[in-house]
């Protein structure tokens, strides 16, 4: 058992799956919070220009 968990922590491969779930991760926050804000704000222009229409 306690080679297993050696030869895991020496193991650079399963470091960069890691890496990349955590960048794949943060990329996928930062897409979500500007897909909200910017759904919010043409939301808002377009009520204003159905509002400006009628």
């Amino acid at each position: 058992m306690t080679a297993t968990i050696c030869r895991l922590w020496r193991e650079e491969s399963g470091q960069d799956i890691a890496e990349y779930a955590v960048m794949l991760a943060v990329i996928l926050v930062i897409v979500v919070g500007t897909v909200r804000l910017v759904g919010s704000n043409a939301n808002n222009v377009f009520s204003s220009v159905a509002s400006s229409i009628q």
